[in-house]
């Protein structure tokens, strides 16, 4: 590759971007190609210690401008350490969540002003943007069910409201459709299998192109 390639996965809770994640990272290498996994908020010392703190129960309530802050801290930590060196030495970086991730829960979900948000978002990834972002999409009825399945991660944000979800699951469909040459919205509602097959058909247009 003469050049990195920059993937992320977004959406509403329970969609299964881990393991879809883990699924396109192991078809990925094994063609032979040099994969860095990566989370948002997290990936760098500073970012895993602020993830901690945001998705812990335990703090709530939190000013939703301190949320916002925190997560635009632990992405700037995580772009100039681990993105930008990783796509400068040709890697493809795959990430479960990024910058528009603050667009969905931060704006259309707390309700903070979308603009502002893009400017700090801006400023905080010095105007990175992914070549795909991939949405799992599905009813929020049905992520938190799947959520609720495992009781050990349950976090701060699962535990939001119900139309809290639902903004945030607009705000994504309404992001993907303003950017449709960026953003693949995929069914997740279905099999992990069925939906690993979408994955890898959005990813191969990508890779074949570059």
């Amino acid at each position: 590759m003469s050049r990195g390639l920059f993937i992320t996965f977004e959406g509403p809770e329970g969609g299964g971007k881990t393991t879809q994640i883990h699924r396109l990272v192991d078809s990925l290498r094994s063609q032979g190609r040099d994969v860095l996994p990566l989370r948002e908020p997290g990936g760098t010392t500073i970012g895993e210690k602020i993830r901690a703190l945001l998705l812990d129960l335990a703090e709530s309530p939190m000013q939703i401008e301190t949320e916002a802050l925190l997560f635009l801290a632990a992405r700037r930590e995580l772009v100039q350490d681990r993105i930008l060196p990783a796509l400068q030495a040709g890697r493809i970086v795959i990430c479960d969540r990024f910058a528009d991730a603050t667009l969905a829960y931060q704006g259309y979900g707390r309700g903070m002003d979308l603009a502002a948000l893009k400017a700090l978002n801006a400023f905080a990834t010095v105007g990175l943007q992914p070549d795909l972002t991939l949405l799992l999409d599905l009813p929020v009825e049905s992520g938190l069910q799947r959520r609720k399945m495992d009781p050990a991660d349950w976090n701060r944000f699962d535990a939001a409201s119900l139309a809290f979800h639902q903004q945030v699951r607009q705000g994504y469909l309404a992001l993907a459709g303003a950017e449709p040459g960026r953003w693949r919205v995929i069914d997740a509602a279905r099999a992990a299998d069925v939906v690993a097959v979408d994955v890898w058909r959005a990813v191969g247009e990508v890779l074949a192109v570059i």
